[in-house]
């Protein structure tokens, strides 16, 4: 009933701003850049309500975005829709492709095994084996498919060394989001700051480089091992395992190991697009496509497999929010933001501290890449407004939005194991907290000491 009240109060929301939206259009013969302004804000502010309470799909959500924009003529049809052909997201759906083919062919499978043999049945152990495992996977494939792939062994292994798998699994979750931030497609969030970043070449930035996000993102990453094999352990519950793992593993639809035979073929085709991105030896976009060619060509994976392991979420948040980008620069409501924040903070790590803050807090609530597509079009104003370089705003955006502990639903890991650690919401709070703010503060002081002001 109260989701039925809701639902009905946004209707009467959009409704409220279809009205508004033409009565301004009414206007726009008298000031069109302050009325277009209002109106994207305005458009903002219904999508992120939308986003938080997911009561429409994501993907739908992204997708009203580009339609209410070119409704109300804030930037054309043509243009709102344009970003599906955008560079970025053709490099995460061909890496969809490739990442899914290490576990098709069997390699994640073999690292997880290793991992729990090296461990030797020890609780510190298997801990920290595991986060790096997952960590180094996760920065280059898909942090879904990655901590699906190593809950079962992890079961397996508690089982047998009589370690309850509470210990384990939470931290392995928020390894993988760790492990995202060292590569350009370790997580959506960074490709998305760098598409955003792309559009300011004529101003003389060049967007973060493949291995540039490990700058930070690998000491980011270590200091999360370090807390958790140090004091975060101590935080974490007791708890028996849950009884439903195969319903959790079911709904995450893991990927079964089905061709071992092809696995150095796959790692062949996986290395050659990483090397080739990494060398700038040809495009990134034009590597990934082959690669995920390649994988189809070569049999690792079929054309069916192929499409179904693309993340069709994923893909419609990043091509429909990339829109608002466009549509808060071109409106002037990104300057209008921009200088609100500047007259009240405008010293740079202030600046800083205002706009990692509040992507770390929103995106424990709702999708990464949702967050990072509302932030990342605002920062780079709020810092050419306040006379800094944008890059250490955005690179605080992409950290920050995939460094999130607090709630289990702020990224796909932290959900999935949320059932076979027997986990409470307040779970992740209690283990969560120290680390966010410890990430926070790496963040703000920091990332400004790689990429100055």
């Amino acid at each position: 009933m109260a989701r039925k009240y809701l639902t009905t109060g946004l209707l009467a929301a959009a409704a409220l701003l279809l009205f508004t939206g033409l009565a301004f259009a009414a206007e726009a013969a008298v000031d069109p850049p302050i009325t277009h302004a209002y109106i994207t804000m305005a458009i903002l502010g219904v999508a992120g309500v939308l986003f938080f309470t997911e009561l429409v799909p994501l993907p739908v959500t992204a997708m009203l975005v580009p339609v209410a924009l070119s409704i109300f003529n804030i930037i054309p049809a043509k243009t709102a829709f344009s970003n599906f052909g955008n560079e970025w997201v053709v490099i995460f759906m061909a890496m969809f492709v490739v990442g899914e083919a290490t576990f098709v062919t069997g390699f994640a499978d073999k690292v997880g095994k290793l991992t729990v043999k090296l461990s030797g049945g020890s609780e510190v152990k298997l801990l920290i084996f595991s986060m790096i495992a997952i960590a180094a996977l996760s920065a280059l494939l898909s942090n879904t498919g990655t901590t699906v792939v190593a809950i079962p062994m992890i079961m397996g292994m508690c089982a047998t060394a009589g370690i309850r798998p509470s210990k384990i699994l939470m931290p392995v979750a928020f390894a993988a989001g760790l492990g995202g931030c060292i590569t350009l497609v370790g997580t959506p969030p960074n490709g998305l700051v760098n598409s955003v970043l792309g559009k300011m070449a004529a101003d003389g930035f060049k967007p973060f480089a493949f291995f540039e996000f490990a700058k930070f993102g690998i000491p980011l990453t270590i200091v999360g091992i370090l807390y958790f094999a140090l004091i975060g352990k101590k935080f974490l519950p007791d708890t028996h395992a849950s009884c439903t793992i195969e319903d959790e593993l079911l709904d995450a639809k893991i990927p079964k190991v089905k061709r071992p035979e092809k696995m150095l073929v796959c790692l062949a085709i996986f290395a050659f697009v990483v090397a080739s991105m990494a060398t700038n030896f040809i495009p990134l976009v034009t590597a990934a496509m082959l690669g995920a060619c390649l994988i189809v060509i070569t049999g690792c994976m079929t054309m069916k497999e192929a499409f179904k392991s693309i993340d069709w979420t994923t893909i419609f948040l990043f091509a429909g929010t990339l829109a608002l980008s466009t549509a808060l620069d071109k409106s002037g409501a990104a300057k209008l933001i921009a200088t609100a924040v500047v007259s009240k903070v405008s010293d740079p790590y202030m600046l800083m501290g205002v706009v990692c803050g509040l992507t770390a807090i929103v995106t424990n609530f709702m999708s990464n890449t949702a967050t990072a597509a509302l932030m990342a079009p605002l920062a780079i104003p709020i810092a050419l407004q306040g006379g800094v370089s944008p890059l250490p705003l955005l690179m605080g955006i992409a950290m920050s939005a995939s460094a999130c502990f607090l709630t289990p639903i702020a990224t796909p890991p932290n959900t999935i194991v949320l059932g076979p650690g027997n986990y409470r919401f307040m779970d992740y709070f209690k283990a969560g907290w120290p680390l966010q703010i410890i990430s926070f503060f790496m963040c703000v002081f920091g990332i400004p000491l790689i990429w100055h002001f």
